[in-house]
């Protein structure tokens, strides 16, 4: 009886995938396939991923390092999300052509805009490479020593796999080790800015709208590839031509219904679902609220600085974007975490792994170690957390680090080449700096003031050390400094040499960023950090092994790494705290309701308005029929009467339970047969605690409807060219 109960807790407190929770591998989508297909997919593994045949699989693409695209024409035109264009947009945006606050659309190819530097990748094959990885490697080969076998092989793999071919090759781990695959890329480099809506639309709801539920955010961009005469990546060139990929996907008019199968093809980033309470622990409540605080004050005076001009936005605006997600994340999962008592939860799976693993020495102990690892890492990540979100928080200290650079530097060379880019960043830093100085000094005395309170910053301490007291010492530091001087420090850098050395290393903040460099990373303490860095990287290989071992009946998915990946779940609604019910999908109504003509994140256009106003949503849009009812008194009584409704609405999103996370952004929304619904773009914000520990109660991906997609390009644009592009399914 006692050996019954114990595997009934075992199986309670499964660490595996659970409800619609998992990414899983391409390639190996068929031990998936028959659970899928009960969950009301109409297509195979195969037309997903094939590399005998076109499949999906070849209409996906891995935008830049961070986001997906999808293919939506044989033309190489595809699609994203309008946030991960951004800095593409802003980059292409001046005052006098503001693309980021009107929109930009390419009414022909010749207006289509070069973007150099981003780049378009699509998956040829994988390939599971584990025995060749993994050659001359043991139980008992030392963790640096097994290292570099890991490196030579993977070296001498990859090279020969792309040997005599256009292809880059690339080699990942899996399960912290245990398995690796190899990813055969081929890459584009010739990638064009297409269309992009009016920031109210493509990020209407700004920061405050961001994770949330209901979304109504038209978060899309898209973009255009283009190859040389034989179809293959080149640079740019004007004798390019439009890329044909293999696939692209067909676009479905039926739209989505609650209970709807759906999933996400896409390149999720980073999750961590097997760590240990311990690190959960770091993460949710030690890590986090600093965080969090820390880009509080940065975020309240960039915001105070976007509301004064049009120029001061466009200048901050993707720095905002940026610091904002990470932000309003970390808050959420914190939440998330502690409400599923994610601590706790985990610590019960950890004893029930220790009563599993007692009469196996090879895993009884890692727990324990894991334990000692990280709480010897846990004192560097504090403090690394304060050096990334602190120190680094202002422009002086970003500037300080380079010329604390320039003053190390011996090669006169490499001296000569510094001061030149010095000189060239002196000139952006310096054309608005009566503004910007202005942001840039109060953030950076209120985040080293932080700091300072929590006891990481002592170098700060003198005789009087209360808080008035090193205000006003970081104020001067900030204003005797060199590098907030423009015709002194040009002056300097023009008459650079060995001697100016001393002065540069004298110079405040250069002198104060080098003694809170020289804090964090001094080498003991970062001997330790890697050392054990190392040892629980070593140490979760062996415990993701054994929880494998104690449950082989369990289908166990990888942590995201930035490979194509598949998740599936379905259309649903959720409840995120009591007595409130979500529906899974918004309209353009919902739109109209939170326009606030004083905001400018809840600006609504004037055209999107009329559009609503006339109900022309053209084929997008759908017909609701609602019965509604009258009472009327008469002198026999009262009779109801019943009407017959018919409303038109735009969908505009929908959520679902997919698993998703960073990198899933721009990922395709596909239906049970394969056709394109919608593009993710979001998770809910009760749910952002996905990464670590998922709850299908409140884990849901937020997408866009691509009929409220097609509706922006088609009416409110008036580029239609774009949509006669692609391949329009209906089945009504």
């Amino acid at each position: 009886m006692k050996k019954i109960m114990m595997l009934l807790a075992m199986a309670a407190m499964t660490i595996s995938a659970m409800a619609d929770e998992g990414m899983w591998i391409p390639m190996l989508l068929g031990r998936n396939e028959a659970d899928m297909q009960k969950a009301g997919m109409r297509i195979t593994a195969k037309d997903i991923y094939d590399i005998n045949h076109a499949s999906l699989k070849d209409a996906i693409l891995l935008f830049n390092q961070g986001c997906t695209g999808e293919y939506v024409s044989d033309k190489g035109l595809f699609l994203t999300n309008h946030h991960c264009g951004y800095s593409y947009i802003t980059m292409h945006s001046t005052v006098e052509h503001d693309y980021l606050t009107n929109g930009f659309w390419a009414m022909s190819r010749d207006e289509e805009i070069p973007c150099p530097g981003l780049t378009a990748t699509r998956l040829v094959r994988m390939e599971d490479v584990t025995a060749q990885v993994l050659e001359g490697v043991s139980n008992e080969t030392a963790e640096i020593e097994r290292a570099d076998i890991i490196e030579r092989n993977i070296k001498k793999i990859t090279e020969r796999a792309v040997e005599g071919t256009h292809y880059k090759a690339i080699i990942k781990p899996f399960y912290y080790g245990n398995q690796y695959f190899m990813y055969i890329n081929e890459v584009f480099t010739d990638v064009r800015l297409v269309g992009a809506p009016p920031s109210n639309i493509g990020k209407f709801g700004g920061d405050t709208d961001n994770w949330m539920w209901p979304r109504h955010t038209g978060d899309f961009s898209m973009f255009r590839v283009y190859a040389d005469q034989d179809n293959k990546p080149a640079g740019y060139s004007k004798d390019n031509r439009p890329y044909k990929p293999l696939k692209h996907l067909e676009i479905s008019l039926d739209g989505v219904q609650e209970g709807d199968f759906t999933f996400v093809f896409g390149y999720p980033g980073t999750t961590q679902r097997y760590v240990t309470s311990d690190a959960v622990e770091l993460a949710a409540n030690i890590e986090n609220p600093v965080r969090i605080d820390l880009r509080t004050i940065r975020l309240k005076h960039y915001n105070k600085a976007m509301n004064q001009s049009p120029a001061q936005r466009l200048k901050y605006a993707s720095k905002v974007a940026s610091l904002a997600n990470g932000w309003k994340k970390w808050q959420g999962e914190t939440q998330g975490i502690n409400r599923l008592k994610g601590v706790e939860k985990k610590k019960e799976f950890e004893q029930q792994f220790q009563q599993w693993a007692k009469d196996k020495p090879q895993y009884y102990n890692v727990l324990q170690q894991l334990h000692e690892a990280y709480e010897q890492l846990r004192i560097f990540e504090v403090e690394l957390t304060y050096f990334s979100e602190a120190v680094r928080a202002s422009d002086l200290m970003l500037r300080a680090n380079n010329y604390r650079q320039l003053a190390n530097e011996d090669d006169e060379l490499k001296v000569i080449g510094l001061v030149n880019r010095l000189k060239d960043e002196n000139k952006k830093f310096f054309a608005d700096f009566d503004q910007h100085s202005v942001v840039d000094r109060a953030i950076f005395v209120e985040t080293f003031l932080y700091m300072w309170q929590a006891g990481y910053a002592p170098y700060l301490n003198d005789k009087t050390a209360d808080k008035a007291t090193v205000q006003k010492k970081l104020e001067k530091i900030y204003d005797e400094s060199l590098l907030t001087n423009e015709k002194k420090l040009n002056a300097f850098l023009d008459n650079y040499s060995a001697k100016s050395v001393k002065k540069l290393k004298a110079d405040p903040a250069v002198a104060l960023f080098d003694q809170a460099f020289t804090q964090t990373f001094e080498a003991q303490k970062l001997a330790i950090y890697r050392r054990s860095a190392q040892d629980i990287q070593r140490l979760m290989r062996i415990y993701v092994k054994g929880m494998m071992e104690m449950q082989p009946d369990v289908n166990f998915f990888p942590d995201a790494n930035l490979t194509l990946r598949v998740a599936y779940g379905h259309v649903e609604g959720f409840r995120p705290r009591d007595g409130v019910y979500y529906k899974p999908y918004s309209t353009l109504q919902g739109i109209i309701e939170k326009e606030n003509p004083d905001i400018y994140d809840y600006v609504v256009e004037d055209k999107l308005k009329s559009l609503n106003a006339l109900k022309d949503f053209g084929p997008y849009g759908i017909t609701i029929n609602i019965n509604d009812s009258t009472v009327e008194e008469t002198p026999d009584g009262y009779i109801v009467r019943y009407n017959r409704k018919v409303i038109k609405e735009m969908p505009v999103a929908f959520i679902a339970t997919n698993h998703t996370t960073g990198g899933n952004s721009g990922s395709p929304v596909l239906n049970a047969d394969g056709r394109l619904i919608g593009i993710n773009f979001d998770r809910c914000w009760e749910g952002t605690m996905s990464d670590l520990l998922f709850d299908p109660d409140y884990c849901r991906n937020i997408s866009l409807d691509i009929r409220y997609c097609l509706f922006i390009i088609d009416k409110f644009a008036e580029a239609k060219h774009l949509v006669d592009e692609m391949t329009l399914v209906s089945s009504k």
